[in-house]
């Protein structure tokens, strides 16, 4: 059996160890996953309930029932099994890996003889219905987050109990999907399986993993009328334009794809899949697509906070530029997915505009998603929000104007929290003699090419600040290149060596990254100091909705506006750009969080009265004021309820 090769001789290890990210992991191990434990086993006052690991005692036979929930309520539980997998090789817990050893036995006990798995069709609507709606039956998808999670507690714990019950679920679907007369020609309608199958052939060995994965990619846009299954026909599905093949990704093969489309969240994972694809087959009309697509992505489709899906109907991309604030539907997990194919992309050839993008969402779009305490979430992401409209008009019904302890449809919490921690494996990347360095955070990294290795310590109060230290301890064998990503948002930098500056001239920036090549000895230092000033961003003419407006961001923070900090009426301040700015500490928040204050102007007019409309007037003398914003991440932590905003009108 062929065997996929393994790069033994390029490794890389990462390890956050204080600031920014040591604190949101911190708290999701301690307080959103064993919140999220008990949400899932309907133990959260006041919450949807989850039923997911109730399904699985009721598929294993332990108890009586159907299952409850969405079709999809297997990837929950997959999910979280993940993040406590990740959480396990942070923080070993004894009582943690028992409860997983135990929700195991229990996937375990529920798969069929044929291996598979799945409670809403073994244990709600019946197994004679299993792969009739590859549109809307997520069998597929949830296979695929449980692969992950099988593969990510075997390398945590090197138990293998769920990895041997995910390899028999993976061969059944081998002998079902296929190419032959025999075999079912389809694919998903969510991508996911793609993904796992590539992580399952990687820890196994097995290149027929990857085989099967790139069999779910070439096949889309293969099947005429893919949308029609049975949910559509049932009603299930509304029918419309929103909801034909191109929202499931199926309506052209993907490397006729040239830009992003359809549900924002398939998207994103479809383009991970691809790029998977590529990095193992070479195949160069895949990278030409995906090229294609991501320059169309982040030039026209991409909010500013990195956030994806500008119509809540399909939770879908539309056309170029369409990027309204209020009824955007900018899912968390779209985020998340963005910055997975970022990452994917960056391996791919680490260029700087890849991680930029990466950072963007990790900082913004993803951070959103979860409390500052781990227990609340939003699955929406508006960039503007008065809660008295959107709690009365029906075009922002899906909009939630603080965070939920749950939901019906719960991907994101658990995704949130399996995403950021594994934030610590993104710090660096090896090609090469090459050392790549793409985020900047209190860690440790250790590097080894060959018989070579290098050890670093980083010193980093990043995103706060500008200035990190990496010191060096070991010595190598050989030369090494550092590469420093310089953001794409830094337009001034510093970088020594042992103390001394290298001078602007002598240095050479390429793709986004600074070169330092030397035999690195122990107690070597390099400092980089990026400025980070306060920036007003202004968007493309094109984005009606933010013509003449600006957006505030200070690295890689995008920060926005609160009522409890400014009254309400956020909409009639008006920024003064060469006003006075000025970053400060926010006592209010955590985290040592940089509050901004900006100059503004309220162009709320009282004399209006109860008039309509009136002739215009100049308004020449209003007073400039500080006008305070936070993070967009942290919105809706101190005082749920409260408008918010991240675009505002501007005047030089």
């Amino acid at each position: 059996m062929k065997k996929i090769d393994k790069e033994d001789i390029k490794k890389v290890r990462h390890e956050i160890i204080r600031g920014f990210w040591k604190d949101r992991i911190d708290v999701v191990i301690n307080k959103a996953l064993p919140y999220q434990w008990n949400a899932l086993n309907n133990e959260v006052p006041g919450a949807p309930k989850s039923h997911a690991v109730e399904n699985f005692r009721i598929a294993s036979g332990e108890k009586k029932g159907a299952a409850k929930g969405t079709i999809f309520q297997d990837s929950d539980v997959a999910k979280w099994i993940e993040a406590c997998s990740y959480s396990l090789t942070i923080q070993p817990d004894e009582k943690l890996e028992k409860r997983i050893d135990d929700l195991i036995e229990l996937i375990a006990k529920s798969q069929l003889p044929d291996g598979y798995v799945n409670t809403y069709f073994i244990a709600a609507v019946g197994l004679e219905k299993r792969w009739s709606d590859l549109v809307m039956g997520h069998e597929l998808y949830c296979a695929g987050h449980m692969i992950e999670a099988a593969v990510a507690y075997y390398s945590a714990t090197g138990k293998r109990k769920l990895l041997d019950v995910m390899c028999r679920f993976a061969d059944y679907i081998g002998e079902v999907f296929g190419p032959s007369e025999s075999q079912n020609p389809g694919f998903d309608g969510h991508p996911e399986i793609e993904l796992a199958l590539h992580r399952l052939a990687e820890i196994t060995g097995e290149r027929k993993y990857s085989d099967l994965a790139n069999y779910f990619v070439d096949i889309r846009g293969h099947v005429p009328n893919f949308h029609v299954g049975i949910a559509a026909k049932d009603g299930m599905i509304p029918k419309s334009r929103w909801f034909d093949s191109d929202y499931y990704l199926a309506d052209k093969p993907v490397r006729e794809m040239t830009e992003p489309e359809g549900h924002s969240v398939r998207a994103m994972y479809l383009y991970c899949a691809m790029a998977d694809q590529y990095r193992l087959t070479g195949d160069l009309s895949l990278l030409a697509a995906l090229n294609r697509i991501w320059e169309k992505t982040i030039k026209a489709h991409m909010y500013i906070t990195g956030g994806l899906g500008s119509q809540s109907t399909g939770e879908r991309f539309t056309i170029d530029y369409d990027l309204p604030n209020d009824t955007c539907y900018t899912e968390t997990c779209a985020s998340i997915g963005l910055a997975l194919w970022a990452w994917r992309m960056l391996h791919i050839e680490p260029k700087g505009e890849y991680a930029d993008v990466m950072e963007r969402a990790m900082y913004n779009g993803v951070l959103s998603g979860i409390s500052l305490d781990g227990t609340k979430y939003f699955y929406v992401n508006p960039l503007d929000i008065s809660p008295k409209v959107a709690q009365y008009r029906q075009d922002h019904s899906h909009v939630e104007t603080e965070r939920e302890p749950w939901f019906d449809c719960a991907c994101c919490p658990t995704n949130v929290a399996r995403f950021i921690l594994t934030v610590q494996d993104y710090i660096s990347t090896i090609s090469e003699n090459n050392l790549w360095i793409h985020h900047y955070a209190d860690s440790k990294i250790e590097a080894s090419k060959g018989t070579s290795s290098m050890q670093i310590e980083m010193s980093s109060n990043y995103p706060w600040d500008g200035a990190s230290k990496m010191t060096f301890h070991g010595s190598s064998s050989m030369k090494w290149d550092v590469r420093l990503r310089i953001p794409g948002w830094c337009s001034s930098y510093q970088v020594s060596i042992n103390g001394k500056q290298i001078n602007s001239d002598s240095i050479v920036l390429v793709d986004g990254y600074v070169s330092l090549i030397k035999n690195w000895e122990e107690g070597d230092q390099i400092f980089l100091n990026l400025d980070m000033p306060i920036l007003f961003i202004e968007s493309n003419p094109a984005v009606r909705e933010n013509f003449g407006r600006v957006a505030v961001q200070r690295g890689p923070i995008i920060y926005c506006a609160e009522e409890c900090d400014n009254g309400p009426n956020l909409h009639n301040y008006v920024i003064k750009v060469s006003g006075k700015s000025e970053i400060l500490d926010d006592s209010s928040l955590p985290m040592g969080t940089k509050a901004i204050t900006v100059s503004a102007q309220d162009e709320g007019d009282p004399s209006f009265g109860d008039h309509l409309y009136r002739q215009y007037t100049i308004k020449d003398d209003l007073e400039l004021k500080p006008f305070r914003m936070i993070p967009y991440f942290m919105w809706g932590n101190r005082k749920p309820g409260q408008e918010m905003r991240v675009w505002f009108q501007a005047k030089k």
